[in-house]
Parts: C-alpha cells; sequence; structure tokens
C-alpha cells in the first residue's frame, strides 16, 4: 500500500500486548549466537530488522530453529565459524553495529553492505575503535560508513580500548559485546560525552545474563572480564517501550483507559521513562511491573515542556507529536542523535509538523513547537522510510481532521501491525 488514510480520531481506549523490544531482540540473539550452549528466547520480535539479524547469523553457521512461538539458538561459544560471508543488513543499526565488531574479531573475510540510507549512517566511531585493537576493518565507499569489508587480523589489547560516544551509544554496545570473544580482560573509556546511555544499560543487563558481568567508573570505563558468554537456558524478550508511547500517548489524548501490557516499571528500557514526560504534560499514569496504563482528560489540553530528551530519543519522536495537543509552545533539547538515525528525524519532524499547521524551529540538537490553533485537514505525512515517523504521526489524527500517511508498510521494521492495533483502539 502507497499510502493509508486516517480517519479523524477522538477516543481510545482498551488494551493491548506489545511486540518484543527490537533492542532486546537484537542484542539477545547475537549474545546467544556468541555463547556457548543452547538459548530459547520467548517472545522475540517479528520484524524487518530481527529477520536481518536472524538471516546473518544463519549465514554465519549459527543454529536457528523455530519451537512453538519461541526461537532456539545454537551457540557457536566464540567466534563465528564461517569466515567467508557477505551480509545484507538493511537499515537495521541494532545488527550491522555490533555484527562488525563481532566480525572483526573473527579472523574472516566479510563484507557488510545495506540500504542506501544505511550508507549514510556514520560507523567511523566504532571502526577507529576496532582498528585500535588492531581489527582490519575497511571502508568500500565513503570514509566513515557503510559498506564495509573485514579483514582476518591479529588483535592485541594493550591498553583501554577508545570508543567516541556522542553520536551513537550504539557503537558502545558493539565493542561491549565483542570483546569478549578474545576471552581477555579488556577495559573500554569513552571519549567525549555519552548519550542515550539506558541503551547501554539494556546491553550490560543483557550481557550479565549471559554471564559476562561488567564493571563501569560512571559512564567513562567499561572493565570486562576474561571470561566467555554461557547461555541462561532461556530468556523472555520484554514488549518494545518506544512501540507502547504511541498507544500511551493516544490513551493520554483519547480519554482512555488505555493499558500495554508486556512492559512496566520494572523495564531494563530507558524509554520506559517517556511515562514520566506524559505525566508532565497532564497525563494519569499508573504501572505495575508488567503493565503501564494510562488515562487523559478528553477535549482538555495537554501541558507544554521543555526538557533533556537524550536518553529517550526514539521516544521522544512521540513527545514531538503531543506537543501538537499542548496549551503553548514546547521544546524537546538534546536531541542531536535523531539527524544519524533511520533519517534525518530533527528535519523530517520539522517539515511534517509544519504540514498540520504547527510553527516549528529547528536546530542542531533541538526542536521547538508551536501547537496550531486549528489542524490543517488533509495533510499528506511522508514517512522518509523510517518507521517511527509513521507511528507517530498516526496520532495527529486526533486533531479532528483526516490525514494521510504514505508509505505505511515502513512499520515493519519494528511492528508490522501497527496501523491494524492503532484502528482497533481509536475510534
Amino acid at each position: 500500500m502507497d499510502y493509508l488514510d486516517l480517519p479523524p480520531v477522538t477516543r481510545a481506549s482498551g488494551v493491548i500486548k506489545l511486540p518484543g523490544s527490537k533492542s532486546i531482540s537484537n542484542r539477545t540473539l547475537l549474545l546467544a549466537a556468541l555463547a556457548a550452549g543452547e538459548t530459547r528466547i520467548t517472545d522475540l520480535l517479528d520484524s524487518d530488522d530481527t529477520k536481518v539479524m536472524l538471516a546473518a547469523l544463519k549465514a554465519l553457521g549459527v543454529g536457528l530453529s523455530r519451537q512453538g512461538g519461541d526461537w532456539v539458538v545454537s551457540g557457536v561459544g566464540g567466534v563465528f565459524p564461517v569466515k567467508h560471508a557477505d551480509l545484507f543488513m538493511g537499515n537495521a543499526g541494532t545488527a550491522i553495529r555490533p555484527l562488525t565488531a563481532a566480525l572483526a574479531l573473527s579472523d574472516g573475510h566479510y563484507n557488510l553492505s545495506g540500504v542506501p540510507r544505511m550508507h549514510e549512517r556514520p560507523i567511523g566511531d566504532l571502526v577507529d575503535g576496532l582498528r585500535a585493537v588492531g581489527a582490519d576493518v575497511r571502508y568500500a565507499g565513503a570514509e566513515g560508513y557503510p559498506p564495509l569489508q573485514i579483514h582476518p587480523a591479529t588483535i592485541t589489547l594493550g591498553g583501554p580500548v577508545p570508543v567516541k560516544g556522542d553520536v551513537s551509544s550504539q557503537f558502545l554496545t558493539a565493542l561491549l559485546i565483542a570483546l569478549p570473544l578474545t576471552a581477555k580482560a579488556a577495559t573500554i573509556e569513552v571519549v567525549g560525552e555519552l548519550i542515550s546511555k539506558p541503551y547501554i544499560e539494556i546491553t550490560l543487563n543483557l550481557m550479565a545474563r549471559f554471564g559476562m558481568p561488567v564493571e563501569r567508573e560512571g559512564w567513562r570505563a567499561f572493565h570486562l572480564p576474561a571470561a566467555r558468554y554461557t547461555s541462561p537456558g532461556s530468556i523472555a524478550v520484554e514488549g518494545d517501550a518506544s512501540s507502547a508511547s504511541y498507544f500511551l500517548a493516544a490513551g493520554a489524548l483519547g480519554g482512555g483507559p488505555l493499558r500495554v501490557e508486556g512492559v512496566g516499571r520494572s523495564s531494563i528500557q530507558g524509554d520506559v521513562k517517556f511515562i514520566e514526560a506524559l505525566a508532565r504534560m497532564g497525563a494519569n499514569v499508573s504501572a505495575a511491573d508488567n503493565w503501564i496504563e494510562v488515562r487523559g482528560h478528553e477535549g482538555a489540553k495537554l501541558r507544554a515542556i521543555d526538557a533533556d530528551f537524550n536518553h529517550i530519543p526514539d521516544a521522544a519522536m512521540t513527545i514531538a507529536v503531543l506537543a501538537l495537543f499542548a496549551d503553548g509552545p514546547s521544546t524537546l533539547r538534546n536531541i542531536g542523535s535523531w539527524r544519524v538515525k533511520e533519517t534525518d528525524r530533527i528535519t523530517a519532524m520539522a517539515t511534517e509538523l509544519r504540514k498540520v499547521g504547527a510553527v516549528v524551529d529547528a536546530g542542531a540538537d533541538f526542536l521547538r513547537i508551536v501547537p496550531p490553533a486549528r489542524f490543517v485537514a488533509g495533510a499528506a505525512i511522508d514517512t522518509y522510510d523510517d518507521h517511527r515517523m509513521a507511528m507517530c504521526f498516526s496520532l495527529a489524527a486526533f486533531g479532528g481532521v483526516a490525514l494521510r500517511i504514505n508509505d505505511p508498510g515502513c512499520v515493519a521494521k519494528t511492528f508490522p501491525d501497527y496501523f491494524s492495533e492503532f484502528a482497533r483502539l481509536a475510534a
């Protein structure tokens, strides 16, 4: 389908069980692949990004099978056994970055490529960190970006491994996951400010589940033991907290009650803190360990917000659309990482918010959004092949006018059934 027309929405309520977290799913798949033993994974996300990871792991010699609704991964207990592979990674940053690091330490010849946008997403800081330990990673196109060529190399851990942290936390995640393949103690030092810290918390939590506890000195240094990954036997994937944000926001705009199941206050995902921003904007939020429920005030405006969203960059996109319904201008700060995501999300968000009538000031790392006095009817929202653009702009249907979502199928990256679930809960 090239587009989807959404009618005006006034109410939203009900219950939804969330699909699994993309961040947890792809990390868990890779850790299970590298670990000794067999791992049963429950509630793995079924999406384009996880399919990319599964296909790559199969090509690299990892045993994978479906048993009922679970995936069973037969870990290789170290580096990948297949030493020659050409891998297509789509636009899955959670797949290409940690895989690049693991392959750089696997003593083989590998080519990694993706869609055109992937070749515009920086990876140079990770490559620099890998080269610091002797890895042979080369650019097959533009310097600092995929596609990549990886060759066998002698890895040497002579001192702390530096990695920059101000572009993407996935570079640090990649090194954290890969360096235990040397079976030697290692220290990683972050150069500059580390962004998106909650995603590193996910990585550390999952590594510990696979027998690899990491000690850290604040957010500057991470110490890995001389150990190997071992399977925990079984592991369940939490529901995706970023995906939860759209439905929780719908509950706030449409009165609710709207409950999401599969993620709650015990979540290891940083995006669960979205509910704190939602509460600041005036929604009534309640939560238990495995669910969150929101009630709003139908017809009432939300409160404007001015906050730093560095810690929840994905869920902050939902805040940007909620700002359309606020009682004054809202400012989202410290969101510079948006520019190197699936698209340049600052530019894309500013462009599409203006289509529905907002006045938007976009800077290098901020957005200031003045809500429209009246929503523009019939706006056609471009999604830039970015799943989160499509999902968060569905909320603009609460503005009392119909709108069109172009290329709605891009939600398959993380949530293939999103629009049918949205239609079920919103009316």
